[in-house]
């Protein structure tokens, strides 16, 4: 038996919004994103006599790991998740551990890496948003442009990197989750399309102002982008959150966010929201600010640089 191991350290995703709903210029869906380090995942795989897994997020882990051998993938390794955020928060954790399982499973194998549509593939992500897809591989700022009819996964129209020095606080409430699965699916299809102009607007902001702001360094121009793509982006889905952001409380949250930051969001459907800061320090002093303002409320937070390369895989042989 071998004795490879493989460690994936990968980013956690920040989604920004979606162009549209159903249609917008004959594509469905689309929209821009940032990877971040924190909170990330981490997972070890090693050989062993048969499939085990160990850690966090077990169950999920050996779904995929079993869709994989379905499909002539390892099926003699430990899997073991050492780090990850909780699913359904807004952070795409079960794209990023999907990707990490498919990638430290190859990387076991000793075959050559995939690119981010064989990974999805292999695991079968990329019904809608390929924003985590593409940021597992490459990391950054994403803009993704949409699925037209039998595409299987939405093209990668553009890719920038942030400074290095910008950081987000993430602000999550505890006890909460957004929509998944099931629930998600129906929530989808019960929603109106987005209106042409809105997503026609939204593709132009990506286009004109979040991404050359990035590229410019802008920190001001960026922060302002980013506020307004979220606002019009949470308006197509105000049938099933309630408003642009997912319910009162969230949007209490971002009033108050926005009081000592320009760039507020929320990530798909929450309930993490982002806040985009120059540096450390000043994010620092905005967690603080945000924490005595809501002293009593069960808040995650975490601080953390735009990743600008992806996951990490670690081979040990």
């Amino acid at each position: 038996m071998s004795s490879r191991s493989v460690r994936v350290f990968a980013p956690s995703r920040l989604h920004f919004g979606m162009l549209s709903i159903h249609r917008a210029g004959g594509r469905r869906f689309g929209g821009i994103g940032a990877m971040v380090d924190v909170p990330g995942l981490h997972i070890a795989v090693e050989s062993a006599r048969h499939l085990e897994v160990a850690g966090l997020l077990a169950e999920r882990t050996r779904q995929i790991a079993e869709r994989l051998a379905a499909s002539g993938g390892e099926t003699q390794c430990r899997i073991e998740v050492i780090q990850a955020p909780r699913e359904h928060i807004g952070l795409g954790t079960g794209t990023q551990l999907s990707m990490a399982v498919a990638a430290g499973l190859n990387a076991l194998a000793g075959r050559p890496p995939l690119d981010a549509i064989q990974l999805a593939r292999c695991v079968g992500r990329g019904e809608r948003s390929a924003v985590g897809l593409y940021g597992f591989v490459h990391g950054g700022v994403l803009f993704e442009r949409g699925k037209a009819d039998g595409e299987e996964i939405s093209p990668l129209v553009a890719r920038v990197e942030l400074p290095s020095e910008w950081r987000f606080v993430l602000l999550c409430p505890r006890g909460v989750v957004g929509l998944s699965g099931d629930a998600e699916r129906q929530a989808f299809a019960s929603l109106p399309p987005a209106p042409e102009e809105r997503a026609a607007k939204l593709d132009r902001l990506a286009r004109e102002s979040l991404l050359p702001a990035a590229e410019r360094a802008d920190f001001d121009g960026f922060s302002d982008a980013l506020y307004e793509f979220g606002y019009l982006a949470g308006l197509s889905f105000a049938q099933e959150q309630g408003g642009p952001f997912a319910g009162r409380r969230l949007a209490s949250l971002v009033a108050l966010a926005r009081r000592f930051a320009r760039g507020v969001g929320q990530s798909s459907w929450g309930p993490t929201l982002f806040a985009l800061c120059r540096d450390q320090q000043s994010a620092e002093r905005f967690r603080q600010r945000i924490l005595d303002a809501t002293a009593g409320e069960s808040l995650d937070t975490w601080i953390s640089r735009a990743n600008p390369c992806g996951a990490r895989i670690e081979i040990q042989d």
